[in-house]
């Protein structure tokens, strides 16, 4: 991994010195006038449907970057063009995460809310929809094998080879309906197509704001590519050096627990609570328990039980927020419910065939995750429970990882530990209390880069960071907007709405 990187890292270097044999195009500077330039591969910018104030196009790229003249697949873009264009600082590439998020999406749809008026008047926002999701070759599978998923709790080694072989057997079916991008889902590929649409945009240097597994694209895009960064903010930051598993699940368990405890301490403090004044811990607990045992309906398919796998899973959402006062809603309404056994009925029909699902295609190809047997997957269950006994885990996470069974060792872009060597000064961003990421990643990252990055805590709890106070806004904004890079080990104090009546 290493050598790969380096050896990209040196043909770039390489062909702009005297090696090089006439014209080299980076950014924009050309080399050796006398040879013409190879142009670079353009966007086909339209007015984007339903959305006049934007624009939308599509980027041609190769599926696999060792195979240039192979098969191609169209990368979807969308743009905001900056409302100031006489103060215009450059481009701001956003990606917030998933892995499955649409940048494209959140450009259209969300960037107005999420990012300050100032930044949308400096910056072009420009998302990209990652290879493998929304309108970039997006993986599609066979919905009725997906509805068929077995437990991803298997409780024997019959039941671990049959979550195994149900693996590969959707692996295969994934494949067949999404094509050879599936096979080049990984986040390294996506990496190499961020710098193919810095060159198609025309900029010598970009800015990157990368949220989660967003982070890990930002990280590695650092790593390669970071001569060609103005201002990278990463927020809620993923580590991608863990290659233990039991290590990953047990930080990931941890972190869900802690949310579980803040939403909890909200509860006995706040009388909009609808738990208010009960023993939460108790209600919950015991809620689980008659999940277990087939005493929960769903309220949105009542003919339908829920396991208290799904009530975790939900729960978990909402702590992303947080939205504790819909979390404490939905514990109350499920704990309301008499014992009443309805035989459980399949969801209605929704007439279609296949569905998106890039979650394992992105994250089995950048994690070399592979329990080998029931024993091994049950210590790794019974540890990451031992860590969250309330959460009983990290549910995205266990999910994860059970998807990863029965794939090949081989994966596409292995964890490694960062190596960043021409990057300016990037911030990190991360909340104390975050679900999903826990902060000790962000330390473990920070230090990784060896003074390159910069971490902000904000103190509060949820998953987003940015637009939670003045204080992270302001110190986001600073930062990519005149590079004032704020203090490392600094903090904002908690601002979340959900920490009083």
């Amino acid at each position: 991994m290493a050598d790969r990187r380096n050896s990209v890292r040196s043909l770039f270097k390489g062909l702009a010195g005297a090696l090089a044999a006439g014209a080299l195009v980076l950014g924009g500077g050309v080399a050796g006038a006398d040879t013409p330039r190879t142009p670079e591969p353009a966007i086909d910018w339209k007015p984007c449907p339903d959305h006049a104030t934007a624009e939308c196009g599509t980027l041609r790229l190769p599926v696999d970057r060792a195979r240039p003249g192979g098969e191609t697949f169209d990368l979807a873009v969308a743009r905001r063009k900056a409302t100031d264009p006489d103060r215009r600082v450059g481009v701001l590439l956003v990606n917030p995460g998933g892995p499955g998020d649409s940048g494209v999406n959140y450009t259209l749809t969300r960037a107005e809310a999420q990012l300050s008026a100032e930044l949308r008047s400096r910056f072009d926002i420009v998302g990209f929809d990652p290879r493998g999701v929304g309108g970039s070759r997006p993986v599609m599978c066979s919905k009725k094998l997906l509805d068929a998923q077995p437990s991803v709790y298997p409780r024997d080694q019959e039941e671990f080879e049959r979550l195994a072989a149900y693996n590969r057997e959707l692996r295969e079916d994934c494949r067949r309906h999404t094509g050879p991008v599936f096979d080049h889902a990984d986040t390294l590929s996506v990496v190499h197509d961020m710098e193919a649409l810095r060159k198609a945009l025309g900029e010598r240097r970009i800015n990157f704001f990368g949220h989660s597994y967003g982070t890990l694209i930002g990280e590695q895009y650092a790593e390669l590519y970071g001569d060609r960064i103005r201002a990278m903010s990463l927020t809620a930051n993923v580590d991608h050096s863990i290659t233990g598993t039991r290590e990953f699940l047990v930080s990931s368990a941890t972190s869900a627990e802690d949310s579980w405890h803040q939403f909890v301490k909200w509860c006995d403090r706040a009388r909009s609570c609808a738990l208010h004044g009960r023993d939460v811990p108790a209600v919950w607990d015991e809620l689980l328990k008659r999940a277990d045992r087939g005493e929960i309906r769903d309220p949105e398919q009542p003919g339908r039980t829920l396991g208290a796998n799904e009530i975790t899973q939900r729960a978990f959402r909402m702590f992303y927020g947080p939205d504790w006062a819909e979390a404490a809603t939905y514990v109350a309404r499920l704990d309301a419910q008499r014992p009443e056994l309805r035989p459980a009925a399949a969801g209605p029909e929704t007439g279609q065939p296949l569905e998106a699902a890039p979650f394992p295609a992105v994250f089995c190809q950048d994690w070399r995750f592979r329990p080998r047997d029931h024993r091994e997957f049950a210590r790794l269950t019974a540890a990451e429970r031992q860590a969250a006994p309330h959460m009983r885990g990290s549910p995205r996470v266990h999910a994860g990882l059970a998807g990863c069974v029965g794939w090949p060792e081989r994966v596409n872009n292995p964890q490694h530990r960062l190596r960043i060597t021409e990057a300016p000064k990037l911030l990190m961003m991360h909340s104390r209390h975050d679900p999903a990421n826990p902060l000790s990643w962000a330390a473990e990252v920070r230090r990784q880069t060896r003074g390159t990055a910069v971490l902000l805590t904000y103190e509060g709890a949820g998953h987003r960071v940015y637009d939670r106070s003045d204080c992270t806004r302001d110190a986001m904004d600073g930062y990519l907007l005149a590079l004032k890079v704020p203090r490392d080990g600094g903090t904002c104090a908690a601002a979340d709405p959900a920490t009083g009546d």
